[in-house]
Formats: C-alpha cells, structure tokens, sequence
C-alpha cells in the first residue's frame, strides 16, 4: 500500500509540475506576442443607429452622427460590430461607415489647403457630401447641411459621366480629299460635340472640414439685392469694396455696402473663371444700386483682391484717405490654349495681365503706371463686326490726333 500511496503522490507531483510550467509557458508567451491594433470606422450617414444583433428583429443600443468614430470589435459578413467613444456597443451597415484610410485622405487635404486663400463665399443648397477627389465616384465623408456656409479654394473641370449602356462619341474621321477626281473639293464630316462638362470646388466649411464638393449643389453668397442685376449670369464672387451712410435707405441697416461682382455663363468647363466684371455704387438720391463701370468679354481669373490705397498719380491731398481698390488678372491675346488636366480637373491660366482699378467716389478708373500700354486682352466671344470696325476707326483716330 505504500507503494502505490507513493506512486500516486508523485503523480500527482509530475501534474502539478507540469501545469505550472505549461503556466509559466503560456505567460511568457503572452508578453512576446504583440498586442492587437486598434481599428476605427467612421460614420458617413447623417444618423443611424447601432444594434444588439444582426436580425430582422433588434433593439437599438445607442444613436451615432456623421463623423463619430468607431472601435471596430468584430467583422461580419456585411456589418461591423462597434463601440463608440462613450463604450456603448451595437452592430452598423459597413456601408455607412468609411474606413481609416479614406479619414486619413481628408486630414491629409484639410492639412495641405489649411493656408489657401479664400476666393469666394457659398452656401449649400441641400444637404450634401463632401468628396476627396472631383468626380461623382470619389470617395465621400463629411455630410454638410443645408445652407452651410462654405469658403471657395479652388476649381476643377471634369467630363460629366455618362448614363449606364451610354456609348462615348465616335472620334471624328479624317476629311475626304476628292483631288484625284479633279473637283479640288475636300469633304470633312462635322466633327463630334464636345463631351459634357462639370464643376467641383474645392471647399472649407464653418469646421473646417475640407473637400470637394458638385458646383450645382451650391450657390456663391450674394445678397438679393445684386442677384437681381445678374442678367441671366452666374455670380461667381461678390466682394465689398466700400460703405456708405445712407439715413434714408428702405433697409433697416443705413450703413450700405457698394460691391464688385465677377460673373459668368451658366455653363460648365469654362477654361476661365468669369467673364465680366461689374462695380455696384449705392445711389443716396435714389436709394438703390446702380452700375459703376463693366468690364466685359474678358478671360478672368480668381482671386479678386480688394484693397484701399492712395492716389498713385499724386492729385489728391495726403490727408484724404485711401480710395478702395480691386485686382483681378485676365488672359493675353498672345496666351497659350489654356486646356484643364484630364486628371485632376483643375485649370492652369496661361499668360495673364493684372488689371488693377480704384473706386473714387461714383468713378472708377484703372491704374496704369506712367506711359504703361496694356496688352492685348483674350476675347472669349468674338465680337461683331460693327464694334471691331468702330474699335478700329476710333484707334486709327486717335493715331492721327498723336501725329498732329
């Protein structure tokens, strides 16, 4: 009986021994192996809900917005399982949420435009995304309200998609040459329209958030009282150059803003950005805005930089104050084709030449320095005969008063 008393006890023994070494051994390898690394989703619909489980039937567990972000917990098939930063946790679609990658493009834009100026005010119209990139398919995040206001940073121009089973235009063939058959005509089939275009801006909202967002979901803020002069244009920026009192003036603020605008068509894929220029003064006598001066037919670029500054040519006296000022650069006659890049949309001008005006009072006058000739200016309407033969009598005119 000893024997086996003995026997069992160093069993017992070598069992002990050996879950403490298996013990021992599965510590040590808990701290050699490395820990897991955290992954986040986050929200891209405007609300939702997570859930208990995966089922027709479920009990919410806790409400998120545009934007939260989520530790990921488990995987499924088509939902992830979550907690949020308060610890609940619950099950959410994988499609409204957007991985860390694309989060990380966003942070990785708003940091590389966190400087640019400001070119123009908007508004949003409906409740809309913000894109990464130009173009519909892009990768989208950040949902914006209706009439979030935004800051404009940069334009771009893209081809618009065309419908599912849409088959792109035909390239145009080579012309005929009819030559050899001895009537020297040459026959050249029309060439096929250009493909739809359409605008994206590049955009800042009251967050800062940043990214691209579809031109048509937006509208440029302008007060009404100039939208009603836009004659059938698109205002692309609106700019206060001055105030004036006016104790008469049928809104209740008398302190009245006098603007420059800078519009365009209605129409996108323009290789520049507006095509007019229009000074609004505010009339004290007849308590509404009137034009200025116009500038018309042009090849403009933004920025438009407003500014105050004395009288270059010295005719008024050092204590009047400065006059306010505009800028805004235009393409050359001599300019390079100016294409936009099939890529990324965004349009490059080519030659340009700044224009600079001062508003002294109802007058506005450009600012040309002591024997300075401007250039020829790019015309993007060809104008009619009538005017380029008054334009050329009235230049061949005034030649001949220069000779006399």
């Amino acid at each position: 009986m000893s024997v086996l008393r003995s026997r069992s006890w160093a069993r017992s023994l070598a069992t002990v021994a050996l879950s403490a070494c298996l013990l021992l051994a599965a510590s040590g390898c808990s701290r050699l192996r490395p820990a897991l690394v955290k992954q986040y989703v986050y929200v891209t619909a405007k609300q939702t809900y997570l859930r208990d489980r995966v089922a027709a039937v479920s009990n919410r567990t806790a409400t998120v917005q545009n934007g939260d972000k989520l530790q990921v917990l488990e995987r499924g098939r088509r939902f992830v399982r979550v907690q949020t930063e308060k610890g609940e946790q619950g099950w959410i679609d994988e499609k409204v949420v957007a991985s860390q990658d694309i989060f990380d493009r966003f942070e990785a834009l708003k940091k590389q435009h966190e400087n640019d100026l400001t070119i123009a005010a908007g508004v949003v119209r409906d409740d809309v995304y913000l894109h990464v990139s130009p173009g519909r398919e892009t990768d989208k995040f950040f949902r914006l309200q209706e009439n979030e206001k935004l800051k404009l940073l940069q334009r771009a121009t893209l081809p618009k998609p065309l419908p599912p089973g849409t088959r792109p235009a035909p390239v145009a063939a080579a012309p005929v040459d009819k030559s050899a058959s001895g009537d020297g005509k040459t026959d050249a089939p029309a060439a096929p329209p250009p493909p739809a275009m359409e605008d994206w801006w590049l955009v800042r909202d009251s967050k800062g958030d940043t990214g691209w967002l579809y031109s048509r979901m937006m509208d440029v803020d302008a007060p009404d009282a100039l939208t009603r002069y836009s004659e059938g244009q698109r205002i692309v920026g609106a700019y206060v150059l001055a105030t004036v009192n006016d104790p008469d003036a049928p809104q209740d603020d008398k302190n009245i803003p006098e603007y420059v605008t800078v519009t365009s068509p209605y129409k996108a894929g323009l290789t520049y950005d507006f095509d007019q220029v229009r000074v609004f003064f505010w009339n004290i006598k007849k308590h509404r805005y009137e034009t200025a001066y116009r500038d018309r037919n042009i090849a403009g670029y933004l920025p438009v930089k407003v500014g105050n500054a004395p009288d270059p040519y010295g005719k008024q006296p050092a204590s009047m104050a400065p006059a306010p000022t505009y800028s805004y650069r235009v393409l050359t006659d001599d300019s390079a084709p100016v294409v936009p890049d099939p890529v990324t949309g965004e349009v490059k001008p080519g030659k340009t030449v700044l224009k600079t005006y001062r508003l002294e009072g109802n007058l506005v006058r450009r600012v040309l320095k002591p024997g300075e000739t401007p250039p020829g200016e790019m015309r993007p309407n060809p104008e009619p005969e009538k005017k380029k033969a008054a334009a050329l009598a009235a230049r061949t005119a005034a030649r001949a008063r220069k000779r006399r």
